[in-house]
């Protein structure tokens, strides 16, 4: 019986041992959560336009990437499919940069043009903690956006989205 206190004692040691070859430092991962938002969207080329923005974002669970859609409503109507990959600051909020298109159409300019071009999104996602909420802003770089004369158009939005 005198062996027995060695015993639990090489036993915690063991335990204590296993979880300590197991430790991995904590890292911080993309915000988790797809969501749905609205806001205001700001046009800075043809003229100032103000417009609203509804925003999506699917976030793909493993790996940082996320597909996005916004819809810019302005003078004219513009949606904008991008896929962004994701880079986490903290344990709430990530910066992404996504590359797609936007798509419009009519003759009258949209917060990002009036053609169908080549767009880079740079932004930030920031989650509140304990809720569902997520605070949102973005720009849209929208290249050779204009049927006359081309040009680069610039919006930028914000927002507040409800995670799903």
């Amino acid at each position: 019986m005198k062996y027995l206190p060695n015993l639990s004692s090489f036993i915690a040691a063991s335990a204590v041992f296993s979880l300590l070859m197991d430790y991995q430092p904590a890292q911080a991962q993309v915000a988790y959560g797809s969501y749905v938002g609205v806001g205001p969207t700001v046009g800075l080329t043809d003229g100032i336009q103000i417009g609203g923005v509804v925003a999506f974002r699917y976030k793909l669970l493993e790996a940082p990437v996320s597909f996005r859609a916004q819809a810019l409503i302005g003078q004219n109507t513009a949606v904008v499919p991008t896929v962004s990959y994701d880079l986490p600051l903290n344990w709430q909020t990530d910066a992404y940069l996504g590359a797609g298109l936007v798509l419009t159409g009519g003759d009258s300019p949209s917060p990002v043009g009036n053609k169908i071009s080549f767009a880079l999104q740079p932004g930030v996602d920031y989650v509140v903690p304990n809720s569902n909420t997520v605070i949102f802003g973005n720009a849209i770089i929208a290249f050779d956006a204009y049927r006359d004369g081309g040009g680069t158009a610039l919006a930028v939005q914000g927002g507040v989205g409800l995670r799903f």
